[in-house]
């Protein structure tokens, strides 16, 4: 199942009120969300994904122009409505050198940045507007200072030090096809997941990692001789993969209380159920794909193939076997 809304239901309801144009059912989640920075981030991410397309967010704000969530929200959308016009340019997915932002302006980027830092002021306690600037940083073209790129990092930690999403976008600030290298977006990753606690799901960092990693060297190998490392069998099965994946599977889910799974873990589950399949470690795979059932996302599966396909495939011959 591909549920954009990976099983919460509340949140459904919320996205479909921004598809007609209403406000108050998102600023009613919002509200009853709370403090629940994990479940708030994921909420705000994929209401902010809707909310681009439409003008419910403006509407919301002129209704309630002092309303904090309304500002942290408009600002995450108009973070989404740049990365859209820098895809339209074509130049947000993969620009050139590998960098995307010269698709918008820096004076646009700029707008969005303020628009951040004004949300961040109206809800002091609140990490996802440092998320959002993490995330818009990559699309200026030549990044931003490293001091800047910190200070926003360490604003997001003191809110919440082991937020998963602002993790993510900073991984992929330092990944190849940004601003940086594969050795620095392996260190972040393992840096990270070291000092994370036993619980965490940042340990699925690194997986993330070795999936950007194979994008990276899928697109830049179209058109010219395979990359060293690219096969299948070399990238994902060797001594340091397969052990990065039970290292992973031990620090998240060997600590994690068995239950249903939240809908904002579906996402990391895929990228680690992804990554024992294609090492080729089963009991790993079985255990994630009890856990996940039939809720599969898109990515990290279709960096490697048809996402459907691969997802019942593996699934199948995991738990009949």
């Amino acid at each position: 199942m591909f549920d954009t809304d990976l099983g919460d239901l509340a949140l459904t309801e919320a996205r479909q009120d921004i598809v007609i144009g209403r406000w108050q059912g998102v600023r009613d989640l919002l509200r009853t969300t709370g403090d629940d920075w994990t479940r708030r981030t994921h909420r705000l991410r994929i209401l902010s994904h809707a909310a681009a397309g439409s003008s419910a967010v403006e509407i919301w704000r002129a209704a309630e122009p002092d309303s904090p969530d309304a500002a942290v929200l408009w600002a995450a959308t108009e973070v989404v409505r740049v990365f859209n016009q820098a895809i339209a340019a074509d130049r947000g997915a993969s620009g050139p050198g590998g960098h995307g932002g010269t698709g918008v302006s820096q004076a646009r980027l700029d707008d969005v940045v303020l628009s951040c830092l004004n949300a961040a002021g109206g809800r002091p306690a609140d990490p996802m507007p440092w998320i959002s600037l993490l995330t818009v940083a990559r699309l200026y073209e030549h990044g931003v200072s490293g001091d800047e790129l910190r200070s926003w990092f360490d604003e997001m930690r003191r809110r919440d030090p082991y937020n998963m999403e602002g993790h993510i976008q900073l991984l992929r600030y330092f990944s190849a096809r940004w601003h940086g290298s594969h050795g620095r977006m392996y260190d972040f990753a393992r840096d990270a997941a070291g000092a994370a606690p036993h619980g965490s799901p940042l340990p699925v960092l690194v997986q993330i990692a070795r999936v950007e990693e194979f994008r990276h060297l899928t697109e830049t190998a179209r058109n010219r001789p395979p990359a060293r490392g690219i096969g299948q069998q070399q990238h994902w099965r060797h001594e340091l993969a397969v052990t990065e994946i039970r290292r992973t599977f031990d620090r998240w889910l060997g600590w994690r209380a068995r239950g249903p799974v939240a809908p904002e873990e579906i996402t990391e589950l895929n990228y680690l159920t992804h990554a024992a399949c294609y090492a080729g470690q089963k009991g790993e795979a079985r255990e994630l794909f009890l856990l996940l059932g039939w809720r599969a996302t898109r990515v990290p599966w279709s960096y490697t193939g048809d996402a459907a396909g691969q997802f019942t495939s593996f699934r199948r011959a995991t738990l009949d076997s």
